[in-house]
C-alpha cells in the first residue's frame, strides 16, 4: 500500500500543463467571441487578438494559482488510510 502522505497531489509541473492546456482553448473562445462582436470595426482581428493574448497570461496566473490553494483543501479527496499497529 503506499503510504505517501502526499499521493493525492499534483506537482507544480502538472498543474502548469493543465493550466496552460485550458487557457489556450479558453482564450480561443475569448478570440472568437471578441472577433464576433467586433467584426464590423477596423482592425477587428487585431483587436480579438489583442484581448486573448492579455487574457490568456491573466487568467493563466489565476488558474495556477486557484489550483494550488485547492491542493491544499482536502473536500471531496480521497486519501490513502494508513494501518496503524
Amino acid at each position: 500500500m503506499d503510504t505517501d502522505k502526499n499521493a493525492t497531489r499534483e506537482s507544480h509541473f502538472r498543474s502548469l500543463l493543465k493550466g496552460l492546456s485550458w487557457r489556450v482553448l479558453a482564450t480561443l473562445t475569448t478570440i472568437l467571441v471578441a472577433y464576433l462582436l467586433l467584426r464590423e470595426e477596423p482592425n477587428a482581428v487585431k483587436k480579438a487578438l489583442s484581448i486573448g493574448g492579455i487574457e490568456f497570461f491573466a487568467k493563466l496566473g489565476i488558474y495556477y494559482a486557484h489550483e494550488r490553494v485547492w491542493q491544499r483543501i482536502p473536500i471531496g479527496t480521497i486519501r490513502n488510510a494508513t494501518k496503524a499497529g
